[in-house]
């Protein structure tokens, strides 16, 4: 999402990304960042080889599939699949399981297939066609930084980890900002909290479904950016620079004035 104020900090023109909002669901246990076999081996030859493998099972795609396909119909019923089927044998199956899942259980979601390598460029080119990206762990990683810079800072972005629903519908989550740690600058009062902000917004509408609450939430991170209050991530001219504690206390007395 990307705020009003916040338009000019996109590395791209502002009709762009002006009202923006997608969500990219990404795929995190499997895939080739833990496929196996891996590792680096001597060959006979004198060189060395690197082996990473990518591989998934239906159940692991039909499961983050799943996840796209309900977000989505709490936005605006789109999901792009996001894959490299034209090249990758586990790219095709992704392509096929994704389809069969929708067909069967979501008709009333539009499903839009793309090349991951066509994604990035779409990112950059006309952002505002997506709404929901699934796809999986390696393209995720990378497609997610290269959105970060549609809101101008890493520290914007907020994100959550999604576990299988649970009897009665609850699932495990762990929220989080995309940027996750940044110990270069601890305790330095640098760091720009609206992503952990936006994060608990995100666990107020997907874990407690207190939309009411997160949008009062998000409500309070706009209109503090607006009034020109900025961290050094997203500073501009004729703003003013605050420190994470002051941002957050910014945002505090925003909500209380909201909720009076």
């Amino acid at each position: 999402m990307v705020f009003d104020a916040l338009v000019d900090a996109s590395s791209l023109k502002p009709h762009l990304v002006q009202g923006l909002d997608l969500m990219i669901v990404r795929e995190l246990t499997g895939g080739v960042y833990f496929g196996q076999p891996r590792g680096i081996e001597d060959l006979k030859n004198g060189e060395r080889r690197g082996i990473n493998t990518q591989v998934y099972t239906s159940s692991e795609i039909i499961r983050v599939a799943r996840v796209a396909f309900d977000l989505a119909r709490k936005r605006s019923h789109r999901v792009t699949s996001v894959e490299k089927a034209n090249v990758m044998e586990s790219g095709l199956l992704w392509r096929e399981e994704v389809q069969k899942l929708h067909d069967e259980e979501y008709p009333d979601v539009k499903l839009d297939h793309m090349y991951a390598d066509n994604c990035a460029m779409q990112l950059v080119r006309a952002p505002k066609q997506f709404d929901v990206i699934v796809t999986d762990n390696l393209f995720g990683d990378l497609l997610s930084d290269c959105a970060a810079m549609l809101t101008g800072s890493l520290g914007m972005l907020p994100s959550a980890s999604l576990g299988k629903p649970q009897e009665g519908g609850k699932r495990n989550a762990l929220y989080e900002p995309v940027h996750g740690s940044a110990p270069d600058i601890a305790g330095q009062d640098k760091a720009n909290p609206l992503a952990s902000l936006l994060s608990l917004s995100m666990m107020l509408r997907y874990s407690f479904h207190r939309t009411d609450v997160a949008i009062l939430l998000d409500k309070a991170c706009a209109n503090v950016v607006a009034a020109g209050f900025r961290t050094g991530d997203i500073m501009a001219p004729g703003c003013t620079l605050v420190g994470t504690e002051a941002m957050g206390q910014r945002i505090i007395s925003e909500l209380e004035q909201l909720t009076a």
